[in-house]
């Protein structure tokens, strides 16, 4: 079809060189993959480098402490990728013998991996004939084709899956594949593409009809969440602070952080003060100061972080606490972490 070898004429002349594409391993193209999920190739690169230096196999990242995954990562957000790939490599390592499953089905069946990530596995690695279906794919297809689909409804999904099918060259899955995914995150961007130097301008329907910027539709809007956020930095007279795990379920799981009030809304210091006084009548508290009056905004997906930090100095010995200079060994998220780098260290 044209489109189709039009498309792979296109990628072989301006795609980026990017290393999990040099090889067939699927343990490489699998921590792309993962690490590629809602993050940008700029941004996830360096990570990609760092964890194939750390854990070179997947008997390394299976071996690993789940601390020691988890502060590699700070920084990436969506920490449960994370968690999802340290127990698939565990389960590849000792349940598998490190083999990988071959096939897009049975890739399915792993924590962290859905269909876009199975078939990206499966055509790179093993060469299956199955196409990839994400946010880039959506785009291309939607305005090449003249889509309307709501790409939010489970309905998109099908019929985008199986127009991919239809195009994709049973002799070349793979190539496809990352000429397409390519093209919807350099050429086909979401906002003001360069339509003027396309090599469909002059078959693409959206552009025919000018309705590039309308495409693809997506109706679904998600309503965000406000959440307060008052971290209490605690230190005594022998350096000492108190951070615990998060261990519930939700954002940022089995990461650290420090002490916390949650309040429904935006509070003035001298009511935080009184909550703190009441929470942790037992710590002696000689001052309380806060670090940041601006808010610091910390946006999620589906939620909008407002932060501040107080110092809290206590004249009692901390308990099952650690030291200020040893802060740095844990995993936090990302907010945490640049907090402590500018205030603490």
């Amino acid at each position: 079809m044209k489109f189709s070898n039009s498309l792979l004429q296109w990628y072989l002349q301006n795609k980026r060189d990017l290393p999990w594409r040099n090889t067939s391993n699927p343990y490489p193209i699998w921590l792309s993959e993962i690490i590629l999920q809602q993050t940008r190739v700029a941004q996830g690169l360096p990570y990609y480098i760092k964890f194939l230096d750390k854990f070179p196999t997947v008997f390394d990242l299976a071996k690993a402490d789940e601390e020691q995954v988890l502060k590699l990562w700070q920084g990436l957000g969506y920490y449960s990728r994370a968690r999802n790939m340290h127990k698939t490599a565990q389960i590849i390592a000792f349940e598998f013998n490190g083999i990988f499953p071959n096939n897009f089905k049975d890739l399915q069946k792993l924590k962290g991996i859905g269909e876009y990530t199975a078939a990206a596995i499966a055509s790179f690695a093993f060469k299956e004939v199955v196409a990839v279906v994400d946010g880039n794919v959506f785009r291309v297809l939607s305005r090449y084709f003249n889509i309307e689909t709501d790409i939010a409804s489970g309905k998109a999904k099908k019929d985008f899956t199986n127009l991919a099918n239809q195009l994709i060259p049973k002799n070349n899955p793979a190539l496809f594949n990352q000429a397409i995914m390519e093209f919807g995150a350099t050429q086909c961007i979401p906002k003001n593409p360069n339509c003027g130097n396309c090599i469909f301008n002059d078959s693409c329907l959206a552009l025919q009809l000018n309705k590039v910027n309308e495409l693809p539709v997506k109706l679904n809007k998600t309503k965000i969440l406000n959440r307060y956020f008052n971290y209490l930095i605690f230190s005594d007279s022998n350096n000492n602070t108190l951070i615990k795990k998060r261990v519930e379920k939700g954002i940022w799981q089995n990461l650290y952080e420090f002490p916390l009030i949650e309040s429904l809304k935006d509070e003035n210091f001298e009511t935080i003060s009184e909550l703190i006084k009441a929470d942790f009548k037992s710590k002696s508290i000689d001052n309380i100061m806060m670090f940041n009056e601006q808010f610091i905004i910390h946006k999620l997906s589906h939620q909008k972080l407002h932060i501040r930090f107080y110092e809290v100095k206590v004249s009692s010995t901390l308990t099952n606490c650690i030291n200020l200079d040893s802060l740095n060994q844990y995993p936090y998220p990302i907010v945490i972490h640049n907090f402590i780098e500018k205030y603490l260290n």
